[in-house]
């Protein structure tokens, strides 16, 4: 799709429709505009769908953390003004919207999680040793989904361009560590706003299984498993994942 960029200040973002009702879309540490396409096709006219970029490429290394980056969000909510957010993540965008939920849940008026991690990960590990390796990285990117084929080769050199340039690899490790140290499973239980938990049944980075605990943890929560689908439902099974979305969201707002 082709969408217009915005930059206000220090925030970087997609917004559809202003004056709707906010859907706020969170990307995981490798993820891109790209990954939330089939979302925003599906929701931008009836809702306001906001992608604020992360900047995981852009703190200063000391702030690079999954803190730092809802300290981000909770900034670009008070410029933009928002209030009764429909607040959306997968994988760390998932992390990033359980503590930003817990600590604003007066600001939010539902939360979608999918691969989020927060209670566990499984990714590339705490180290690139084969980095160097364009077969390890296509394999690991191609981990990511249930069919190897959505993994595109372009997906594919970016993540390889990413991992092969220092400074973010220092990045991208601080923030998988990061990540491993905010483990939320024990403030699960304060969370009171509707919850949906859509979770690919072949995830091999969070795996099934964690989806289960977050919909055990997160009082009055829904979960959907997807047939075939591996870390990134909104990207391998969009049909499926937007009907389940669209109920969700149709009921709670």
């Amino acid at each position: 799709m082709d969408l217009k960029l915005y930059e206000e200040g220090e925030f970087k973002f997609v917004e559809t429709n202003p004056g709707k009702p906010v859907l706020m879309l969170l990307h995981g540490l490798m993820g891109a505009l790209s990954n939330f396409d089939g979302i925003i096709k599906e929701f931008g006219d009836k809702y306001n769908v906001v992608v604020p970029l992360l900047p995981i490429f852009e703190l200063p290394i000391r702030k690079v953390s999954v803190k730092g980056f809802v300290e981000y969000v909770e900034r670009f909510v008070v410029h933009k003004g928002y209030s009764d957010i429909n607040i959306l993540g997968n994988s760390l965008g998932g992390h990033v919207a359980l503590l930003y939920v817990l600590a604003n849940q007066e600001k939010v008026n539902s939360m979608t999680l999918t691969g989020s991690s927060g209670l566990f990960e499984s990714a590339m590990g705490s180290t690139f040793p084969k980095r160097g390796n364009y077969e390890y990285i296509k394999q690991k990117t191609q981990d990511t989904f249930y069919d190897p084929a959505v993994a595109t080769k372009e997906l594919i050199d970016e993540v390889y361009e990413t991992v092969n340039d220092n400074g973010k690899v220092i990045r991208i490790l601080a923030t998988a560590k990061s990540a491993i140290r905010h483990n939320v499973g024990d403030d699960l239980g304060n969370i009171s706003v509707p919850t949906l938990i859509i979770w690919g049944k072949d995830d091999k980075v969070t795996p099934y299984f964690v989806g289960e605990k977050f919909n055990e943890l997160i009082k009055d929560s829904i979960l959907v498993g997807v047939e075939k689908c591996g870390h990134a439902p909104m990207m391998e099974r969009s049909d499926e994942f937007n009907n389940s979305l669209a109920e969700f969201l149709t009921n709670n707002n």
